[in-house]
């Protein structure tokens, strides 16, 4: 099985992923060309039950899923065993990445929807940094705060959509179960505040969210034609910024 890159008999896009997966094939094969091993050391931090951590391991590489919950941890090595791969699973933090594995350990590092959860971001990062050896990339996953606003306002939560506009955190009221969002500056700007050098930020499910899944599941191609034009707006300099998600990989020199 090739190792420079998501393959589809691997790796099968989703429609609300497949921009990530597009991002994550590329910082692989560059990786593999740099180190000389196909078998790349990655750590996901907060991976939950899997999603991107099994399809990598797939392809050949060694994945290690940091995350807080005992069950999702469980779900993961049922996964893995259901896919015939081997997945190191370890109950942790974000934040405790230093106290579960050793510094430069990782070619790369995953941190998807972490950054929106965990007490100091800033810390979850410089962590997540101490494990990469020179050269190696993070990958980083966080939600929009623009995209919030207008999925508030197309379920008529007017007053809510304008919270988010004017909320620091990007939060909708006391009772959003996301602490913080990020748009495309801030998040640049934590990945250069912890010493990764940030790249172009892509737009993850700029239309996802809004298609019916009726429509998808009812029309022959819909699905696959839904993925190109994902990936067509991913770095459109103004769709991009509507996506639900913002992805930014930032490299460690």
């Amino acid at each position: 099985m090739r190792t420079d890159g998501i393959t589809r008999q691997a790796a099968i896009p989703g429609v609300r992923t497949a921009v990530v997966w597009d991002a994550l094939g590329v910082v692989l094969a560059e990786l593999v060309s740099a180190t000389g091993r196909a078998r790349l050391d990655i750590v996901d931090a907060g991976g939950g039950t899997g999603g991107f951590a099994v399809p990598l391991a797939e392809l050949g590489h060694g994945v290690t899923v940091v995350d807080p919950s005992p069950d999702s941890l469980a779900a993961l090595e049922r996964r893995a065993a259901e896919a015939g791969v081997s997945v190191r699973g370890l109950q942790g933090d974000a934040a405790d990445l230093g106290e579960l594995l050793p510094e430069a350990a990782a070619d790369l590092v995953l941190c998807h929807s972490v950054l929106e959860y965990v007490e100091d971001p800033v810390s979850a990062l410089a962590a997540a940094g101490r494990l990469l050896r020179p050269g190696g990339a993070i990958s980083v996953l966080a939600a929009n705060p623009v995209a919030t606003a207008i999925h508030r306002s197309v379920a008529g939560r007017f007053d809510e959509a304008r919270q988010v506009l004017g909320d620091p955190a990007g939060r909708w009221g006391d009772r959003d179960p996301t602490p913080r969002r990020f748009d495309a500056g801030a998040l640049a700007g934590l990945l250069a505040s912890t010493g990764f050098t940030p790249g172009e930020a892509l737009g993850v499910r700029v239309f996802a969210d809004l298609v019916p899944s009726r429509l998808l599941d009812g029309e022959p191609g819909a699905a696959e034609a839904l993925v190109a034009l994902e990936q067509a707006v991913a770095s459109h300099p103004v769709l991009r910024d509507i996506a639900t998600q913002l992805h930014v990989l930032g490299r460690r020199m």
